[in-house]
């Protein structure tokens, strides 16, 4: 199992962990199913209300999609199959508030669970950036999530510097990224904190107040995502050309941290 999830009955806060620290909690298929699993499950587990997600290790949060991960692709430059779109908690249809705590690296197919997290904890360490332009890939979805976050200058930076230029948790705190970044090591509970007390109240209200805010930038997504699957298609270079700049990556010059 790369994931775990453990229950506090007592408060009614879940953890929901990356556990895959030795590949940075990449996302390989397997995993991908074990959130799709996880967040099922937790619809109707009523002892649980609120959630925090995180990754083991300190190192990251996720890298995304573990790059020997394979995903048999169709012909059609109309038909993409993504392999993360669906390991977020609000495509799974889970409506209890789920909190995202971050140490380390976020990017990539990372920001589809920050994406549908309510709001972000981050500790000092914590850089976000997003790579796909670097190896000749187009972010889709992932730039729509991100969009829905920070301003548009920021989402472009991020997405078209690509590997060059990563946002350090303060700056993700100045464009609305990160809720609260905290000492080193203290993401997680600093999380679980704010899970706590939102595990608290009433349900019903809470849940209903999770729906109402994700309605508020639904019709948005659903637009951006539409878009998605054929750019993709389109955009993106042949797997061995990706694979090519990915081994190359380290001859390239050191990321700017901003």
């Amino acid at each position: 199992m790369s994931l775990r999830v453990a229950t506090d009955k007592d408060t009614g806060v879940a953890v929901v962990t990356l556990d895959r620290p030795e590949r940075l909690n990449a996302l390989d298929l397997a995993t991908a199913a074990e959130l799709r699993a996880a967040w099922g499950a937790l619809r109707f587990d009523d002892t649980v209300r609120a959630v925090v997600v995180t990754g083991a290790g300190g190192r990251a949060f996720s890298t995304g999609l573990d790059r020997d991960a394979v995903v048999p692709q169709p012909s059609s430059p109309y038909s993409q199959d993504d392999p993360l779109i669906a390991i977020g908690p609000k495509a799974n249809d889970l409506w209890k508030p789920v909190i995202a705590a971050v140490a380390g690296m976020a990017c990539g197919g990372a920001f589809y669970l920050l994406g549908e997290a309510d709001f972000v904890v981050a500790d000092e360490t914590a850089v976000f950036f997003d790579p796909h332009t670097s190896y000749g890939m187009v972010s889709a979805y992932e730039s729509v999530l991100m969009a829905q976050r920070m301003p548009y200058g920021e989402v472009a930076r991020l997405v078209l510097m690509g590997n060059a230029e990563r946002i350090s948790a303060r700056r993700a705190h100045e464009v609305g990224l990160v809720s609260e970044v905290t000492p080193v090591g203290g993401a997680l509970e600093a999380a679980v904190r704010c899970a706590t007390v939102i595990a608290g109240y009433p349900a019903e209200g809470v849940q209903g107040s999770v729906r109402a805010l994700w309605a508020a930038k639904e019709a948005a997504r659903e637009r951006g995502y539409g878009h998605a699957p054929h750019l993709i298609a389109l955009g993106n270079l042949p797997a061995d050309r990706q694979t090519e700049l990915f081994t190359n990556r380290r001859r390239t010059t050191p990321p700017r941290i901003r």
